[in-house]
């Protein structure tokens, strides 16, 4: 933004309500800001300058020193990765039919799920009334791939071709059995909605290593089907600044809403309209001392930046068609879960920290074998050149890639079972996802699950155990990174979690 030769003092003589406004100030304001103050002055010098070296979150927030004292201190540990994709399977994505492969249930198919398996677990309103639970077998086959063998349902043969480059965990586990407080539970560490999101509690503590785009950003495929709703809150900030909330890129004209200059404005009148702007804020601020009014600061700037390199990012015109090849027919059609695939590496290239893609369609209570069918075909070839583009270019080894959804789904077949059609429910006691690139064993798998795909035998790994692990692995203590909040300190693991460490390299 370019700064005009009027000084503040001048622009606040010709604006008479805001000297009223800070002549205003009532008992309450003054104790907050002056104990504000105070405080943080006596929190730096307990603190000192220990761990000072480490980066500052990029934001005008961080105008209080005792904030900046503690996020200097991140990332606590050298960071095997630099930047995360996640790629989220909203709806439960099946893991009989996908890396569980579970050749004993075709001799049990339609038979009735023991008692002494289910354990009296808590059912979903949608099979909760069935008097008979039939198992069914996935009617994919599954072949060995990779140095090690490691089985992949035929549904993938894309992904099988990149296996060697995955840490498939078959071991996850949660208590959420609807997919509201599941995925909320995931994204955010708690089934209750207010907290903030993973990508957002990142951006908070490691700031970004770009300053004309988000540190966090989403996209949403508009080619999935909407079989589940997926809200903001999942990609929000929460208690934390505003200024850490994910930012959605939409496919269109406007991948950013309300970022393009209004009708009648041009360059130079959006220049002058926000400095102005900001100056009015910085009053505000000096009155109050409200550090939101800060986060609005930082907004406003990283918008009027975002107006030239979003439009430069969002281009492919110089991606080859070889490109394109790769990722499949699809990739060429913005907004298409293929596209955002693409658009992910460019982010990263862009140095994003956090890129989060949303493909929903994956709740299957019936119907599953021609929507799995559909499903892979969207995005099996796409997620598996995403992993080679990234490992050709040199970006795997410091980027870390998740694929995975909220929980599984059962053994047993939800409602009419036939030979040809079958539907599965949620299941919340075990399920699988991968990770791949920095920090994680490649070709590795880890955990086991029964004979029903149905319970865990060995090395259960919980939501927040790996929501502690993905931290680890960008250099962050899941314990350290807090946010005092009505009076408690909250973090994403909440009370709990253990970094996986036999997955990490």
């Amino acid at each position: 933004m370019s700064h005009h030769h009027d000084n503040e003092n001048n622009f606040r003589l010709h604006t008479p309500a805001f000297d009223s406004l800070n002549k205003r100030l009532d008992r309450r304001n003054f104790l907050t800001k002056t104990s504000l103050g105070i405080g943080a002055l006596a929190l730096g010098s307990l603190l000192g300058k220990n761990g000072a070296s480490g980066k500052i979150a990029s934001s005008a927030t961080a105008s209080n020193a005792a904030i900046d004292d503690v996020i200097s201190a991140l990332p606590h540990f050298a960071p095997k990765a630099k930047r995360v994709i996640y790629l989220f399977m909203s709806g439960g994505p099946s893991q009989i039919e996908t890396f569980d492969y579970k050749p004993a249930l075709v001799e049990r198919y339609g038979q009735d799920l023991p008692g002494s398996v289910r354990q009296g677990q808590r059912l979903t309103a949608m099979s909760a009334n069935q008097s008979k639970f039939p198992m069914v077998p996935s009617r994919y086959k599954f072949n060995q791939h990779g140095k090690n063998g490691t089985w992949v349902s035929e549904l993938l043969p894309h992904t099988a071709k990149v296996i060697d480059e995955l840490c498939i965990i078959k071991s996850l586990h949660t208590e959420h059995i609807n997919h509201d407080p599941a995925i909320t539970f995931f994204q955010t560490g708690n089934q209750l909605p207010g907290r903030p999101s993973i990508g957002s509690w990142l951006s908070y503590g490691l700031g970004t290593d770009n300053q004309n785009l988000p540190s966090f950003i989403v996209l949403v495929s508009k080619n999935a089907p909407k079989d589940q709703p997926l809200y903001t809150r999942l990609w929000g900030n929460g208690f934390l600044p505003s200024e850490y909330q994910g930012v959605e890129f939409r496919a269109g004209k406007d991948p950013v809403l309300y970022l393009n200059n209004p009708d009648g404005y041009d360059g130079t009148d959006r220049d002058e309209m926000l400095d102005y702007l900001t100056r009015l804020n910085k009053l505000q601020n000096s009155a109050y001392g409200d550090p939101e009014v800060d986060a609005r600061i930082a907004q406003y700037e990283m918008a009027y930046r975002m107006q030239t390199s979003v439009p430069d990012v969002m281009s492919v015109v110089d991606e080859p068609d070889e490109v394109f090849d790769l990722y499949g027919p699809d990739s060429r059609d913005p907004g298409t879960y293929a596209a955002n695939c693409l658009l992910a590496r460019k982010l990263l290239e862009k140095d994003v920290k956090f890129v989060q893609l949303y493909h929903q369609g994956w709740d299957h209570h019936g119907g599953l074998p021609a929507g799995m069918e559909n499903q892979c075909r969207q995005t099996d070839q796409s997620t598996a050149a995403l992993i080679t583009d990234l490992k050709r270019r040199g970006l795997l080894e410091d980027t870390l890639v998740i694929w995975g959804g909220e929980f599984g789904r059962t053994v047993y077949s939800q409602g009419q079972l036939t030979p040809t059609n079958y539907g599965r429910d949620h299941h919340p006691r075990c399920f699988t996802m991968w990770m791949a690139g920095a920090g994680v064993k490649a070709g590795f798998s880890y955990g086991e699950t029964d004979e029903f795909s149905y319970n865990i035998v060995k090395d259960p790994v919980h939501v927040h155990d790996f929501q502690a692990t993905l931290l680890h692995l960008m250099g962050v203590d899941h314990e350290r990174l807090t946010y005092k909040f009505q009076g408690r300190r909250f973090r994403l693991t909440d009370t709990h979690g253990n970094v996986v460490k036999d997955i990490l390299t």
